[in-house]
């Protein structure tokens, strides 16, 4: 179903065959981290993606619900962009491997928390999103077949790493480090951390 003249096909189809002789070649980190560029400010945070030199770096804020200024994307901005462009890249990619033309793709995503949680008001309440929402606009060029559509939808879908991540969950460590203490750092399984009250 590949596209002869691919652009995605002829990039991927060379690393497809040498992760089939070397799988272990395939398992790659992603990686992000922050940097205390004014650890007196409580309100914002700096971040920078990637190990990659991009020469990326940007400002999270935090929002009003939970005190913030509400004046650059907050933590949950962030994810729900992360979200929205691997789904939207997944279908391209996959659009352009199958010689499928788009001529509209958007995605918004939408996620639902209540701040009760994280804010511990009420220690029923959750902390987390509880529902994400993608909408996928979706349209291709005239004269294509119309199940093509249902089917980059789905293989994106299928395909996309954060949104399968999310509905899965996956487990994450934490580990505290002490720039002058010279023991190891022992890591900390997320799910298990209990915390008493917020004062």
């Amino acid at each position: 179903m590949t596209r002869l003249d691919s652009e995605v096909a002829a990039w991927q189809d060379p690393l497809r065959a040498g992760y089939r002789d070397h799988p272990a070649d395939a398992a790659i980190t992603d990686a992000a981290r922050t940097w205390d560029d004014d650890v007196t400010d409580p309100w914002h945070v700096r971040t920078v993606p990637g190990d990659h030199d991009y020469g990326v770096a940007w400002t999270v804020g935090t929002h009003r619900a939970v005190g913030g200024h509400h004046d650059a994307p907050n933590p949950g901005d962030m994810l729900s962009a992360a979200l929205a462009v691997c789904l939207d890249s997944a279908i391209r990619l996959i659009a352009n491997r199958w010689g499928v033309t788009l001529t509209t793709l958007a995605v918004r995503v939408e996620s639902d928390v209540d701040v009760r949680g994280t804010l511990m008001v009420d220690p029923s309440v959750p902390v987390g999103f509880q529902r994400m929402r993608c909408a996928v606009t979706l349209e291709t060029a005239p004269g294509t077949p119309p199940e093509m559509r249902d089917k980059l939808f789905a293989a994106g879908e299928h395909c996309c790493v954060n949104l399968q991540t999310l509905r899965a969950g996956v487990p994450v460590e934490t580990t505290l480090i002490s720039p002058s203490d010279s023991s190891p750092p022992s890591p900390r399984s997320a799910r298990s951390s209990r915390f008493g009250s917020l004062r």
